[in-house]
């Protein structure tokens, strides 16, 4: 049986929200060999749709457009973000009420939400939106638990993502729940993506995160750290580099990132092991020594406390086995 998937676009919608979750259904379709999923592009009535991006989107069905003909409720709803959503107009907003009532799940990608706020379908649940979206989607809608930093979050059959790429996260999570991680890691490799990431994910990297919040010479060498996070970096090492004593590196590091220095190597060196878990089938210990976070019992610890799963469980879930390169240190910069 074929699976009815609506992606709903309107005016100044997000191009990418709608054509990234798109094709992650129609890889899967490929993959399977069969038609499991039936794509069907929606807009207020059809016809074209103008988006944010200005190129131009053909919808071939109406939002009323019911599902094929069954009394259950089926297939998958998957409304666009972009700035237009604030622009729906009640009518739009009940008719997608009434077509959500007909799904078996329904989703938001970035700023989609708004519209399914505005049905009640999100009272009472956690979710999330771009981050930049966040603060006023709490502010708007009091009864709704906003997640600001997570990729993506389920509440029961609802689905809520992070902006842009984190739709095709969602879409991944999705063709994973109707067949199995592995294809949708398979999904994520067609599709030249890093991998299938987990939801609670924050949507930021942590080298992005302390880009955004350093400055001058901190800004600098967080840079040249990023470009390499796997050399022997310490705390002295670091003052060394900006020429100032460690104390006040310390400092400095505490008031710029809100963090210390090995805290931040940590959580560098903690992504390039999940990324090693998720690519290769090195062993733990191997990787801990490749990423310079001691033994295997100490990767563990950490990764749990960091990311809320065992290194095991993550490969398992993530992971696709690939040809092992055998990291060495002299590879660090291509492994990181």
């Amino acid at each position: 049986m074929t699976h009815t998937v609506d992606l709903f676009v309107y005016p100044d919608c997000q191009l990418l929200d709608a054509s990234g979750p798109w094709q992650v259904f129609a890889s899967a379709n490929t993959l399977l060999g069969r038609p499991h999923y039936e794509l069907r592009l929606t807009a207020i009535e059809p016809g074209e749709v103008r988006t944010n991006g200005g190129m131009t989107l053909v919808a071939t069905h109406a939002l009323g457009t019911p599902s094929p003909a069954t009394t259950i409720p089926s297939g998958t709803l998957l409304v666009a973000g972009g700035h237009g959503v604030h622009e729906l107009d009640d009518t739009v907003i009940r008719k997608l009420a009434e077509r959500a009532a007909s799904a078996s799940r329904v989703g938001s990608i970035c700023s989609g939400a708004f519209a399914l706020a505005r049905t009640g379908l999100l009272d009472g649940c956690c979710v999330t939106t771009h981050w930049r979206q966040a603060e006023r989607l709490a502010r708007e809608f009091p009864g709704i638990d906003v997640a600001a930093d997570a990729l993506y979050r389920q509440c029961g059959n609802l689905y809520t993502s992070a902006g842009v790429t984190a739709g095709m996260d969602l879409a991944l999570a999705l063709v994973a729940a109707d067949h199995d991680h592995r294809l949708a890691s398979e999904v994520a490799r067609e599709l030249v993506m890093f991998l299938h990431r987990p939801g609670d994910q924050a949507q930021f990297s942590e080298g992005l995160r302390c880009q955004l919040a350093s400055h001058g010479r901190l800004r600098a060498l967080v840079d040249r750290v990023l470009n390499d996070p796997l050399a022997d970096w310490n705390s002295d090492s670091l003052a060394a580099a900006m020429a100032v004593t460690p104390r006040h590196f310390q400092r400095l590091f505490r008031q710029q990132l809100s963090m210390t220095p090995v805290e931040f190597l940590t959580r560098l060196r903690l992504e390039s092991a999940r990324r090693l878990l998720a690519e290769s089938d090195a062993p733990l210990a191997r990787i801990a020594d490749h990423c310079r976070i001691g033994g295997a019992e100490q990767l563990r610890r950490q990764f749990q406390r960091r990311y809320g799963l065992a290194p095991s469980a993550y490969r398992a879930r993530f992971g696709r086995p690939l040809p092992n390169p055998a990291p060495t240190h002299a590879s660090n910069r291509d492994a990181s």
